[in-house]
């Protein structure tokens, strides 16, 4: 499933819709390249689970934990070298095995974050069809599902995307 967003206020906006979907035990994983816009659909995630707080990058203490409708693990994986050092973190340990992990550059440790997990991919509009001039903030946000736990949840996104109206983000 792809979404096409021209502001970061629809790619939160996205953000939300998907967190109305999430579980218990989910593990989203977010994958783009610098400044693509991780952090600000990470940040529409977490208010959409209820957390009031600023969200910020955990890029420097690697995991930020927040408590809403359910805890969230925000993981930063970028500045890791070793898949031991994603293992040492024991994300199936902390809040987000109660809750939500969400971890930006999880691409690189997909491996280790289990077979049930959406991945989110987030890149600049150049060169994907049909799209002509891409501005600055557009971006292409591509959804994919491992496993049966979120296949199944996302057939009713494009309905929360089409029903609300301070979602305004265009499927491609």
């Amino acid at each position: 499933m792809r979404f096409l967003s021209t502001s970061p206020d629809q790619t939160r906006a996205l953000g939300r819709a998907i967190a109305e979907l999430a579980r218990p035990g989910d593990v989203i994983v977010l994958a783009g390249d610098l400044g693509a816009g991780k952090t600000v659909l990470a940040q529409g995630l977490v208010h959409g689970l209820g957390v009031d707080e600023a969200v910020v990058s955990p890029t420097f203490t690697l995991v930020r934990e927040y408590h809403g409708r359910l805890p969230v693990a925000h993981v930063d994986v970028y500045r890791l070298d070793h898949m031991q050092e994603v293992l040492d973190l024991a994300l199936d340990e902390g809040p987000g095995a109660e809750g939500v992990t969400i971890v930006e550059w999880g691409d690189r440790v997909a491996t280790a974050l289990g077979p049930q997990r959406l991945d989110v991919s987030i890149e600049r509009p150049d060169g994907v069809a049909p799209l002509e001039k891409a501005s600055d903030d557009e971006r292409v946000i591509t959804l994919t599902p491992f496993g049966s736990a979120w296949a199944a949840r996302l057939s009713t996104l494009s309905d929360l995307v089409d029903a609300r109206v301070d979602v305004v983000v265009g499927e491609v």
